[in-house]
């Protein structure tokens, strides 16, 4: 019977552990571990895995006639039954080395450019914005793409283009935004407003461009509920906002600026934030995760 261990590791991230799978695949296992402020914190998030592999595969299905995708399988029997409902089987890539981050609404780290500049990633907006403000359209706002532990940083698309081609880049960014948009309308029927995301991508063996790592998940993106949206305050969220909210207030005793590992995680922030992911991935999906593998 195939084990984990009989997967060479070649990478660890914040979330996703990456192993080798002969020479043109790769296993992408997700586990329950969450990130924030570019901590990995003691305290997992049970079942977190499950919803960010499953979501991952809902979408790329809904996408597959945007953009390919490096989706192999999610129920092969070449993944080891300890990670499967957490694992992808996935095609290698060569990977692009940027985040192609798409804004419908101003938040984040864009909105504290805003309020610097005035504009994002180069992207000059309106006077007179306020957290959460709808766009008139969407944007794409890059970032470059940090080792763990450092900061992504908001680069322009000039940026870009400079370390991938003017050509490269111009289909990155009308990739991101074709998907932005078209997970946006998704989610709308479904009552949830999909403020940003951001997508990662690489190239197959002809060079073609294919949506790779994780896809519009709680972890990727931000998802507010429609009902009850009001611009110029932050909103609620179906992310981990939630835990970067418990640890910047007071209850947490931490202080962001100390640049020391965050405290863990009270059972009840643990529970609402697992519910929080899990509710996102049911409603937008129309699935129940109790029916995805892994239970």
């Amino acid at each position: 019977m195939t084990t984990l261990a009989d997967f060479p590791k070649i990478a660890s991230g914040k979330v996703r552990d990456l192993y080798a799978a002969g020479d043109k695949h790769l296993l992408l296992v997700t586990s329950d571990r969450i990130s924030a402020y570019d901590f990995v914190l003691d305290t997992p998030i049970p079942d977190k895995g499950r919803v960010l592999t499953a979501m991952s595969v809902f979408w790329f299905t809904q996408l597959a006639d945007v953009i390919p995708n490096h989706l192999e399988a999610w129920d092969d029997p070449r993944i080891p039954s300890e990670v499967l409902g957490r694992a992808l089987l996935v095609r290698r890539l060569d990977m692009l080395p940027v985040e192609a981050v798409a804004r419908g609404y101003l938040t984040g780290s864009g909105f504290s450019d805003y309020q610097s500049t005035g504009s994002v990633c180069g992207v000059e907006l309106p006077s007179g914005l306020v957290e959460a403000s709808k766009l008139a359209s969407p944007i794409f706002t890059p970032a470059t793409k940090a080792d763990l532990g450092d900061h992504d940083e908001n680069v322009s698309f000039e940026t870009v283009a400079a370390q991938i081609g003017v050509e490269r880049a111009t289909e990155v960014r009308d990739a991101t935004l074709a998907i932005y948009e078209r997970g946006a309308d998704f989610a709308a029927e479904r009552g949830i407003l999909l403020a940003d995301t951001k997508f990662e991508f690489g190239l197959d063996t002809q060079g073609r461009l294919v949506l790779a790592d994780e896809v519009l998940t709680p972890d990727s993106s931000r998802y507010w509920p429609a009902d009850g949206y009001t611009p110029g305050q932050t909103q609620p969220s179906f992310d981990k906002q939630f835990v970067r909210n418990w640890l910047t207030g007071p209850d947490s005793g931490w202080d962001r600026a100390s640049n020391t590992q965050p405290p863990p995680l009270p059972a009840d922030v643990v529970a609402a934030t697992r519910a929080r992911y899990v509710e996102a991935y049911e409603r937008i999906s129309g699935l129940s995760l109790a029916d995805w593998p892994g239970a």
